[in-house]
């Protein structure tokens, strides 16, 4: 178990904006940043990260946390795990205290793996540049026949598994790497015939492949032999670790870029990645030869919405080009696309151009895909009206996987031009494909956006930007119930957020002042009250043991409560910092209409009634506690006596509430 001291230290250290940034595009509103949510698919950013508080919160799906919650999140990791993540990026080092079995056994095993394929990584790099074998097979490879620098190949980290067929397994198990994580991340296999072990990826070119953090997840090795029964690449299985459907080559070396110039680039392989990474376009990552997946798209899609697919001249790149882009439209990317000459692919195209050529280049001969596709088909079709009819309907069936309406309804006219296919046939079948595949209703609000469209004579390439519903109409914020769970909750959120404030009473002609902690605890107190509620209870103690070292109007710091050991107590105080305000406690105070201004006023409306009815509902439980026993046959006068007790001072704050209220 890593120790305390450690982990406020990663607290300390680690920026949650620079860690947020790492997996999605974040834009500076206010003090605060935005960004569609890594973890729902979402087209209006409702992801907010909070500095200050050292905090995230998506407003869409509700996911919330600090910033180890959030690499816990992304990454799918444990607690240990996210925590190690951060130490590694900050340089701190991680103290651990004694462990169970047990949690030894939960926590390290991920971690294991993680760090075997690391150990993995350095040792394939070392054996190219320090083995005579590695040098003359790999690195000869690698900077004579790829013409890749020293500096490329040690970014990449790239490398040579030995020839020998258990070289890499022995060399593993000498240095304390256990067969069973060998066996696990794919690194080494057992033999059917006799159960010996074997590396994977022997006498092979190594590619290590990591995910969008950096870490090494899975190899890809290719073979330098020219027998055909031999597999020329060799990838890594599925593992806890590595899922190949969520992961592209190249993504940790591209996202800045992909940020900065808000589009990505997808090539076929892995050289095609790192030749363009060395000609100076770094925006850039490779599928590895399979089509695009959800998961891939949707790690793009945080980084940026458009997309350049990038692909050789020839028939069979042409034919690669329509491979996985459905799954892209689908969720509504911008897709372009560039064919390169034929006798070119993009490793070889990069190599033989400057950058400021390659990118000419791109921005040159990028085109519209759908149009492409519609120039294709219609290339393809000739004048045979039943291969025009089935490209029509293949671009029918492309244009209603478009999500968005309008979208939809701008490239039905626009591929109806390029074919020369009524505008309006055309947006009528495109209807029906979506009668089939969404529903009735959809399709008649796509056939109303595009009679809109024509009544408006919109031009080919005109966009038109739906405002999202309800734009204009603020959502009413929930009411709050007066339980006494959520009267706690309420109250330990004017700590949490408004604890440092002061609000103003007027009582009898003179006005009051009061801080909101001070208020609070001495209310708590003169009654001698604590939390039902083991959370709440606890964060009221924790911010209390803080507000008397500090003292009045000094602001508690958040990250004593978003970084608590307990789970439970950070959880909860991340979801009442991001909550929204709310100081009405009751339908009867809306009915009140009252128009509060500013915080405090809203602080003097709101803190005292929370704190009455906080007092009332906990009456209401002791009264409601005593009747019971009461009821049993325990009529002893001690009972009695304090249930008089408190029906009379119930009785007194119903009168406060009354006036109150």
């Amino acid at each position: 178990m890593i120790d305390r001291e450690t982990i406020d230290r990663i607290f300390a250290a680690a920026n949650i904006v620079d860690i947020v940034g790492d997996y999605v595009t974040l834009r500076r509103k206010g003090v605060n940043y935005e960004a569609c949510c890594p973890f729902h698919n979402e087209k209006t950013p409702s992801f907010k990260v909070s500095p200050a508080r050292g905090i995230y919160k998506c407003f869409g799906c509700g996911k919330s946390g600090n910033v180890i919650g959030f690499v816990m999140e992304a990454e799918g990791a444990t607690y240990p795990e996210a925590l190690r993540l951060l130490a590694k990026r900050y340089g701190i080092d991680v103290r651990e205290e004694a462990m169970t079995e047990e949690d030894i056994e939960r926590n390290n095993n991920r971690e294991s793996m993680f760090m075997l394929n690391s150990w993995a990584a350095e040792y394939f790099q070392r054996y190219m540049f320090s083995e005579d074998e590695g040098r003359s097979v790999g690195l000869t490879y690698f900077s004579t026949m790829r013409g890749f620098s020293d500096a490329t190949i040690r970014k990449f980290g790239l490398g040579f598994c030995p020839s020998s067929a258990d070289r890499f397994t022995k060399d593993a198990i000498a240095a304390g790497y256990k067969e069973e994580f060998l066996l696990s991340t794919g690194l080494t296999f057992k033999r059917e015939s006799d159960g010996a072990l074997r590396d994977r990826f022997y006498d092979r070119v190594i590619f290590p492949i990591h995910n969008v953090s950096g870490r090494v997840v899975g190899f890809g090795g290719r073979t330098l032999r020219t027998d055909k029964k031999v597999a020329k690449y060799q990838n890594s299985p599925e593992s806890d670790i590595y899922n190949k459907r969520r992961e592209l080559y190249g993504f940790y070396f591209a996202k800045k870029a992909i940020q900065q110039q808000d589009n990505a680039i997808l090539v076929e392989g892995y050289a095609d990645v790192i030749s363009m990474h060395q000609a100076g376009v770094e925006n850039v990552v490779a599928s590895s030869g399979t089509s695009l997946t959800e998961e891939q798209i949707r790690l793009i899609s945080r980084f940026t919405r458009n997309m350049t697919l990038m692909f050789d001249g020839d028939p069979a790149g042409v034919k690669a080009a329509l491979r996985g882009v459905d799954l892209v439209l689908k969720e509504d990317m911008n897709v372009r696309i560039v064919l390169l000459p034929e006798e070119h692919d993009p490793d070889t195209f990069a190599r033989e151009h400057t950058t400021e050529e390659l990118r000419e280049y791109i921005e040159t001969n990028a085109q519209d895909f759908l149009a492409f596709k519609a120039r294709l088909l219609l290339g393809e079709a000739t004048d045979d009206p039943m291969k025009r009819t089935e490209a029509i309907n293949d671009m029918v069936r492309t244009i209603a996987l478009i999500p968005n309406d309008i979208k939809r309804s701008e490239y039905s006219r626009y591929c109806a031009d390029i074919m020369n296919v009524d505008q309006q046939t055309l947006a009528v079948a495109v209807a029906r494909e979506l009668d089939g595949v969404k529903g009735d209703s959809e399709a008649q609000n796509f056939l109303r956006h595009q009679q809109l469209l024509e009544r408006r004579q919109a031009t080919p390439s005109s966009l038109y930007v739906e405002k999202p519903k309800g734009e204009d109409h603020k959502p009413m914020p929930p009411t709050v119930g007066t339980t006494l769970e959520t009267l706690e909750r309420e109250l330990t959120k004017y700590l949490l957020k408004y604890g440092h404030y002061n609000f103003t009473v007027e009582e009898e002609r003179e006005s009051l002042t009061f801080n909101v902690a001070r208020y609070i605890f001495e209310e708590l107190d003169a009654d001698n009250l604590t939390f039902d509620i083991p959370t709440y209870r606890a964060i009221v103690e924790c911010y209390r043991l803080e507000w008397s070292r500090l003292g009045d109007g000094e602001e508690v710091p958040t990250h004593q409560f978003v970084g608590h050991h307990d789970q439970r107590v950070s959880s909860e105080s991340i979801n009442l910092l991001t909550s929204d305000d709310n100081y009405v406690i009751s339908k009867i105070w809306e009915q009140k209409d009252v128009h509060i201004e500013s915080v405090e006023e809203q602080l003097s409306q709101g803190v005292p009634k929370a704190m009455v009815l906080y007092k009332w509902r906990t009456l209401d439980k002791r009264i409601a506690e005593l009747t019971t026993r009461l009821a049993t046959g325990d009529d002893s006068p001690d009972i009695i006596s304090l249930l008089a007790k408190y029906k009379a001072a119930r009785l007194a704050i119903a009168k406060t509430v009354g006036r109150l209220i």
